[in-house]
């Protein structure tokens, strides 16, 4: 596998997305993202990505979690997409950001209702008596919301990871992978290729 020296990485992702979209049997968007907290501990998690453009990654989240208030501490993150199928994955570094009040409420409208209520009945990674405890909460706003659009809660939104490197690997017989990160340089991106 060759990469062009002046190939654009987010246009690459975006072939390489489209080919695991049509060969992964579930989620190709689900992407492992990384966060660390104040004192240094770092911790992983599968989400979704809900878009890429050359603002970058998005995806969406509750802000209280704990992802969004390490983000609060420290805005850098990285994710790792692998595609099974395709034996390929991506990596990305960089500096995460909010994502703007309407993108968030064009995004949260396309949710599934019962999606919509468990981002108000959930107070994501704090801990729960029961299940039980859980559904009465969203039987709770179910009967506050009846028959109204269901509005995005304000401790709910989106971010937008910016990349400053993305890293492609392609799986290669005997283990010798082909590894290509691109690193950005002001306004260019510099790639090389990693050994193995």
């Amino acid at each position: 596998m060759e990469i062009l020296r002046d190939a654009d990485p987010v246009e690459l992702f975006r072939e390489w997305f489209t080919e695991a979209s049509q060969s992964e049997v579930n989620d190709p968007e689900a992407v492992a993202v990384a966060t660390v907290s104040a004192d240094g501990q770092p911790s992983v998690r599968m989400v979704l990505m809900k878009g890429v453009d050359d603002e970058g990654f998005r995806f969406y989240t509750n802000l209280e979690s704990r992802k969004g208030k390490e983000l609060s501490h420290n805005p850098k993150a990285a994710m790792c997409f692998h595609w099974k199928s395709l034996r390929r994955q991506v990596r990305v570094e960089g500096v995460v950001s909010e994502a703007s009040g309407w993108t968030v409420d064009n995004y949260f409208k396309t949710r599934h209702p019962l999606s919509r209520l468990g981002a108000w009945a959930s107070r994501q990674s704090q801990p729960l008596g029961s299940r039980e405890e859980l559904e009465a909460r969203v039987k709770e706003f179910a009967q506050k919301f009846k028959g109204q659009d269901i509005p995005r809660p304000p401790h709910w939104g989106g971010y937008i990871l910016k990349p400053e490197k993305i890293e492609f690997w392609q799986e290669g017989e005997g283990r010798l992978h082909d590894r290509f990160v691109f690193a950005r340089t002001g306004d260019a991106w510099e790639l090389t290729r990693l050994n193995p």
